[in-house]
């Protein structure tokens, strides 16, 4: 007869086939159910944060949910620096849980419910008679707001007969946001703002990328000549990247940037425009009308101009039929300008004056040798500078910024087998920090294991906890807490079966030139231990010095 775990399981299997964990007391019976009773596929982390990275990895990569499993108490309190992520960051995905038994908590139970609300997670708890019905409610919770969703069950439940599994009906999803009133008038006059405008700008951030508003962007960009940018999570979804200038923020060209304060009316679809897009403030000229598309309540930042609450795709196609109605023609302000050259950063030598690798000529050169295609997976410190500049992906599912939402470290090792499983096809790169990379080591072996010869680590090794260096310890604060000993991860990769390269000088980069042309199934998971500069610092990280100052 059939368990409560095994309505869970055989319930969640319906909508995933993946899901990511580490087995215990309080999930034996529901991976056990998995495993046995459905096709959806388990793998193993060695970290319960880790697998929760995964399932948000393999949403992020693929745009489809996936589960994590942890058991109760320390393996649930191990997941909520990864699940506040994923509330942060927007990330729907389902964490099934032990739970403590419904008679009452044991000495080493915990609040769970409570935890996980502290997060900003809700919590669904199934029963004898509604497991089944409980677990489509989480599934429906998690994709209609977008959030992570606990899915709880009982230590004394767990294992009790439960009947035949009934039949749950299908999550009930929203439809896209349709402009209220208010907000479609909005869209007549944004079209006449911009039929007039000399030099109109679109930028465009993972919002805009989830609803599907590529095409439609697209078209708009057309009809009115503008120019085109992204946020880091939104790059490449305009289609055409000779008008586009990459990403916007502190991540920009100078170039890029300066062209961007001269725009008389900016168009901001699906992006928060946080404080590293906007440049602290300076993003746009305070001349520039910046109107905001988005499914917020209200706008997300004091210069944005005009709000128009909307799905991105649905906003976009109207502006392009309003245009059509009013006869406008193109700016021309796109032919007007070449932007290939905005887009490029400064040369740099490969020695910084310290001696030891610029990271800014390693990053170039990595760019060069990287495969084509390729997904991104960014652990968070200061190094996210690097892949975000000199590393260009094809699209917003490409470039995996995991840990930023919730100024997080450590979270890269376990993102690289929730993305290798997403995108079986593509060569998986990550970028980590030596602080973020120790952190993670639990979920080493994973990535290895799950990615093999499709995964690349990068690890940025400056001996220090960087962001803190260059925002504290010039400030003359004490650095020796905000230091590293210089760590061999390349002999940490082969203890795990990887391939492990020191690289000093760009010359040593010759290893991956050779396994890049290597196809995936010949070659082993390569770390490359980069011995970089920590003088160099970031130019995001410049503006954070000077706004801290």
């Amino acid at each position: 007869m059939p368990t409560v775990s095994a309505h869970v399981a055989l319930t969640l299997a319906q909508h995933i086939d993946h899901v990511f964990g580490v087995m215990g007391n309080g999930n034996a019976y529901f991976l056990d159910a998995l495993e046995r009773q459905t096709d959806a596929e388990y793998t193993a982390l060695r970290h319960e944060a880790g697998a929760v990275v995964a399932a948000d990895a393999y949403y992020r990569a693929s745009g489809r949910l996936a589960a994590a499993t942890a058991t109760y108490g320390a393996g649930f309190t191990n997941t909520l620096t990864a699940l506040a992520e994923a509330v942060q960051a927007n990330v729907p995905l389902l964490l099934v849980v032990g739970d403590e038994p419904t008679s009452g908590p044991r000495p080493w139970d915990v609040d769970q419910i409570a935890l996980a609300s502290a997060v900003g997670a809700r919590t669904y708890t199934v029963g004898r008679a509604d497991a089944a019905a409980t677990t489509v409610i989480a599934i429906e919770h998690a994709l209609a707001y977008r959030v992570p969703a606990v899915l709880a069950i009982p230590y004394d439940v767990a294992k009790l007969e439960a009947g035949p599994v009934p039949a749950a009906p299908a999550p009930t999803l929203p439809a896209p946001l349709q402009p209220a009133p208010f907000a479609a008038a909005g869209i007549g006059r944004l079209a006449v703002a911009l039929a007039s405008a000399e030099r109109p700008l679109l930028l465009a951030g993972r919002g805009a990328w989830i609803s599907g508003a590529a095409d439609a962007l697209g078209a708009l960009a057309d009809a009115t000549g503008a120019i085109t940018a992204s946020t880091a999570l939104g790059r490449g979804v305009f289609p055409r990247a000779e008008f586009d200038l990459g990403v916007t923020g502190g991540f920009g060209a100078e170039g890029a940037m300066d062209l961007i304060r001269e725009a008389d009316v900016a168009v901001v679809f699906g992006a928060s425009l946080n404080q590293f897009t906007m440049r602290f403030g300076e993003l746009f000229a305070p001349g520039t009308q910046v109107v905001q598309v988005d499914i917020a309540p209200a706008a997300t930042h004091p210069h944005v101009g005009g709000y128009l609450r909307g799905d991105a795709a649905v906003v976009a196609a109207s502006l392009v039929e309003e245009l059509r109605a009013l006869g406008a023609a193109p700016s021309g302000w796109r032919e007007s300008v070449d932007v290939a050259p905005l887009r490029a950063y400064d040369v740099t030598d490969e020695v910084a004056p310290d001696g030891r690798l610029d990271p800014r000529a390693a990053a170039v050169r990595i760019g060069e040798l990287l495969p084509e295609d390729r997904v991104v997976v960014s652990d968070g410190g200061h190094f996210i500078a690097w892949a975000n500049m000199y590393w260009p992906v094809a699209s917003p599912d490409r470039m995996l910024m995991i840990g930023t939402a919730y100024q997080s470290i450590g979270l890269g090792f376990p993102s690289v087998p929730g993305a290798a499983l997403a995108k079986p096809e593509s060569t998986i790169v990550l970028t980590t920090g030596d602080g973020g990379g120790l952190m993670a080591l639990a979920d080493l072996e994973s990535a290895v294991r799950v990615a093999g010869g499709r995964g690349l680590a990068v690890v940025w090794n400056d001996g220090a906890y960087s962001a803190e260096v260059n925002l504290y310890g010039l400030k003359g604060l004490a650095q020796e807490p905000m230091r590293i000993p210089t760590v061999d991860f390349a002999g940490l990769a082969r203890a795990v079966g990887a391939e492990g390269v020191v690289v000093e000088r760009l010359s040593d980069l010759d290893r991956l030139a050779e396994w890049a042309a290597t196809p995936a199934r010949e070659r082993p998971f390569l770390l490359l231990d980069l011995r970089i500069s920590g003088d160099v610092i970031a130019p995001y990280q410049h503006e954070v010095i000077r706004v801290n100052s």
